[in-house]
């Protein structure tokens, strides 16, 4: 029994001296070289604006604003669904944002008036009585 313990101990020992040994393959770095360059552009003056009124959907609206090279300004003109008008004047420049809100009309809003609720009146339900048949 010693003897078949012994010669399976060397039997392991021999094979993991003849094991198989990998090495890691290695591979170069890319020769290449990713260059990125930013586009800019001058800053160029422009101006736009436009005007919206559908009576359908209850949209009326305005926009117009204009630029220099370093100065925008603009306004907006909003229908509120109060009956008011929003008109917002803007100026962005190096210094930040200011917008100027001024509001025209009056608020108006519906007068509140509770619905008085009535329980329905259902007649009381009238069952005949079943059939059965004679046997």
């Amino acid at each position: 029994m010693k003897f078949i313990i012994l010669a399976a101990l060397v039997a392991v020992a021999a094979a993991a001296d003849y094991a198989p040994k990998y090495e890691a393959p290695k591979y170069e770095a890319p020769k290449y070289e990713v260059k990125y360059e930013e586009v800019t552009y001058a800053p160029q003056p422009y101006s736009f604006g436009y005007d919206v009124q559908d009576k359908e959907s209850y949209n009326d609206f305005e926009h117009n604003e204009k630029s220099d090279y370093n100065v925008v300004t603009g306004s907006y003109r909003v229908a509120l669904p109060d009956g008011r008008t929003q008109i917002v004047t803007y100026k962005a420049d190096a210094y930040g944002y200011t917008a100027d809100v001024k509001y025209e009309g009056e608020a108006k809003y519906p007068e509140y008036v509770e619905k008085q609720y009535k329980a329905a009146s259902y007649p009381a339900p009238a069952y005949s009585a079943p059939a059965y048949p004679k046997y």
